[in-house]
């Protein structure tokens, strides 16, 4: 008797949202994003210990963020012909080695090593998660990336808490503990390949399948154009962020005098409103369309982020909320809507996207550090404030939600 159940499959696979497999990558980037916000929450620790400067602490950010950046586009290009479900485990791998080595780091230069073994994970991981929750999207790709999204952003505002918990009274060595969540990644992530890999099975017993809805007649000099406005804001969107993530803890204590636990929970209140606003961006842009939340979401936080540095210390933890909230919903919608502009390439976009926001992240951590150490930490966060308004771009990009088949 003949099989007929794969064609089926297929059809639910490409109609359905699949939920389970979204949640058990979002879960998985929260464990991933959990120990990639250990490292900068360790920060005032490690500058005390090895008597670093502002420049070095900018470095380790560098290294860490390219190793998880430069990867990333060509895992996304190669994955694009060659699907590797398995990948994401022996991505988690890498960052399980990193942790063990950065908890018995003894130098500057080790601490390095371990931080660019935890970005070569991370530059593995994003892009193929990124492909197989557009494959479990059903079509409903902003709400994928959001709920995709909303596990690295919950992990990040996580990590600086379990660092004032755990790290800072237990000293660098007790980040070996967090090695147990590695290993838990690695089990989820081989389930969702096994998932991943039925699912190209099934689809390639019906190649008549076709997953992509959106088209467009744009020409290459027209995408191209939009691809670069929409780095311009990658980079606006992270520069920023790198102010905070990396020197928040200081600027608070510098300017405030509060105690490193302190500060530790101001940027878990930031990150956490980050976590909060991250599921609003791609809902939103399914409903309304992905210009419109991209321009509020980078626009929308400067006046915010120009009040910042001159609030006291109580408008500060205020601020940093509604900055957290509009900022998150921009990242969603401006990675559907490149997929989008670009279709067919969705792990070439993702690796790229990502890629370009961990790099700029990395670069903008490492001149801040730079800035901080000539002209101090408060004259950091007065020049960054300005960098949201450069959301006034997103008015150049195309609207492509029109080319949309009915």
């Amino acid at each position: 008797m003949k099989d007929t159940s794969s064609p089926v499959d297929t059809k639910l696979i490409a109609q359905q949202t699949v939920f389970p497999i979204l949640f058990a990558i979002s879960f998985s980037h929260l464990l991933n994003d959990t120990i990639q916000s250990l490292i900068p929450a360790i920060y005032p620790l490690v500058k005390e210990n090895y008597n670093l400067n502002f420049s070095q602490i900018g470095l380790i950010t560098l290294t860490f963020q390219m190793a998880a950046s430069l990867f990333q586009p060509f895992v996304g290009l190669y994955t694009d012909k060659k699907p590797q479900p398995y990948s994401l485990a022996v991505g988690m791998s890498f960052t399980l080695i990193g942790l063990v080595t950065l908890s018995m780091s003894t130098s500057f230069y080790f601490m390095l090593l371990s931080v660019a073994l935890i970005g070569t994970g991370s530059s593995i991981f994003h892009p193929e998660a990124s492909r197989m929750a557009h494959a479990a999207s059903g079509g409903r790709r902003g709400l994928a990336q959001s709920i995709f999204q909303l596990g690295g952003n919950a992990g990040s505002s996580i990590g600086p808490l379990l660092a004032a918990w755990i790290i800072v009274p237990n000293g660098q060595f007790s980040v070996i503990w967090f090695s147990a969540i590695a290993l838990l990644a690695i089990m989820i992530l081989s389930w969702v390949g096994n998932w991943y890999k039925d699912y190209m099975v099934n689809l390639n017993a019906r190649k008549g399948t076709k997953l992509n809805t959106v088209t467009n007649t744009f020409s290459k000099r027209r995408v191209i154009g939009a691809v670069s406005i929409l780095l311009v804001l990658i980079f606006s969107k992270y520069f920023y962020m790198a102010s905070i993530t990396s020197y928040f803890t200081f600027y608070l204590i510098e300017k405030f005098n509060v105690s490193v636990q302190t500060s530790q929970v101001y940027l878990f209140v930031f990150l956490f409103s980050v976590a909060a606003g991250t599921l609003i961006g791609g809902p939103v842009g399914d409903r309304l369309g992905r210009k419109y939340v991209i321009w509020f979401s980078i626009l929308g936080a400067a006046p915010f982020a120009l009040m910042l540095p001159y609030a006291n210390l109580f408008w500060t933890g205020v601020l940093i909320v509604p900055i957290g909230l509009i900022l998150a919903s921009a990242f969603s919608a401006i990675l559907v809507y490149a997929q989008e502009l670009i279709p067919g390439k969705v792990g070439l976009v993702a690796g790229l996207f990502f890629g370009f926001a961990f790099g700029m992240g990395g670069i903008g951590s490492a001149l801040l550090g730079k800035l901080a150490d000539y002209s101090g930490i408060e004259y950091v966060f007065r020049i960054c404030a300005f960098l949201p308004l450069i959301g006034v771009i997103t008015g150049f990009l195309p609207n492509i939600e029109g080319k949309k088949k009915a």
